[in-house]
């Protein structure tokens, strides 16, 4: 898969799950929003491969949590 076809992919698949987040709490927003942030994120850096996709979406899915958008 050449690298064009792969952020198209990715970007599809942010797309997709920013628009599931619709009824979620304002947290769980978050966490999905830097999980799919993440997973894109360590797909582009290590070229694709499984374990920075997965690495990169849990990395992001922890600090999607811990943000507070409340918090000044």
């Amino acid at each position: 898969m050449n690298t064009t076809s792969l952020r198209l992919s990715a970007l599809a698949l942010l797309v997709a799950s920013l628009a599931a987040c619709s009824g979620m709490s304002q947290r769980d927003s978050n966490t999905a929003t830097g999980a799919a942030i993440g997973g894109v994120a360590g797909a582009v850096l290590t070229g694709g491969s499984t374990a920075g996709t997965v690495g990169g979406a849990a990395v992001g899915g922890i600090i999607g949590n811990q943000i507070d958008p409340n918090k000044k």
